[in-house]
């Protein structure tokens, strides 16, 4: 297969658009497209070129890499009426590093191939801060040899960069990731609640567990939002909500219980008013 030269992106938010930063930096010719032109503004100068559609921006590119906010935005990219498959080459790559459902990206994995286009599940974390370091946790899933050309594109923006499995294995990953994100928010709640009400000030608790063995990810986050999670409703709590929901179309399509993870989660969905 042939090495990828040319990089298009698209879904230039908080984190996407420091992705593209990276790709640019990095020396790869790239072309961008966004709904919203105002994101456009700040790569006035960078060298990368524009496309009026989707459809032109896969044109002009080996790969290009989506990362809008949920799966019908990711199905109108790459499969709509004016989507990157109306465009690319045999050959080309699509990249969604959006998280959606599994099924959404084997569906559009499927429509690809008709059209000689590979597909990469591959689903990120870290946010915009490790987009910006080049430090984002990629989540890789898809045929071994296409998740090999992509690599030295996402190691622009990546380390490190996980092969999982087939597609779907990415945003599996992903959505496990995050339900465990919820119940630990859930769980470091309850955990602050009832060191207050034991007499314990919570944030003297939050300075031992920066160093106990109690801490988590979760435990650093609390503080910042005075040790409820209400704060986080508008923003986190309807991302956190789809992805459990998901989490939990998946396991019941599949037969297994979650188990106490849900209990957790449902906990702190409940603090959001983002309740599952």
């Amino acid at each position: 297969m042939s090495e990828i030269k040319t990089v298009g992106f698209i879904g230039l938010g908080s984190q996407g658009a420091p992705m593209a930063q990276r790709i640019i930096e990095a020396g790869i010719p790239t072309t961008l497209w966004a709904r919203r032109p105002e994101t456009l503004e700040p790569f006035a100068g960078t060298g990368a070129t524009t496309a009026a559609s989707p459809a032109e921006l896969g044109a002009a590119v080996d790969l290009a890499c989506v990362c809008v906010l949920d799966d019908a935005g990711v199905e109108e990219i790459v499969s709509g009426e004016n989507g990157l498959l109306k465009g690319m080459r045999p050959g080309g790559v699509i990249a969604v590093h959006s998280t959606v459902h599994p099924e959404t990206c084997a569906r559009l994995a499927e429509r690809a191939a008709e059209h000689g286009v590979g597909f990469v599940d591959a689903p990120v974390s870290g946010g915009g801060p490790a987009a910006q370091q080049g430090s984002l946790l990629v989540m890789a899933a898809g045929d071994a040899e296409t998740v090999e050309r992509c690599r030295p594109v996402f190691a622009t923006y990546g380390d490190p960069i996980v092969h999982l499995g087939p597609v779907g294995a990415g945003q599996r990953a992903k959505l496990i990731n995050n339900l465990l994100l919820a119940a630990n928010l859930g769980v470091a709640e309850s955990a602050f609640a009832l060191a207050r009400d034991l007499g314990v000030d919570p944030a003297q608790l939050a300075v031992v567990l920066a160093r106990g063995s109690g801490s988590s990810f979760a435990t650093g986050m609390l503080p910042r939002t005075g040790f409820v999670l209400a704060p986080m409703g508008d923003k986190a709590g309807p991302l956190l909500q789809k992805d459990a929901r998901i989490v939990a179309d998946l396991a019941a399509a599949s037969g297994v219980k979650g188990g106490p993870v849900f209990d957790a989660a449902d906990a702190a969905l409940a603090s959001m008013g983002c309740a599952r």
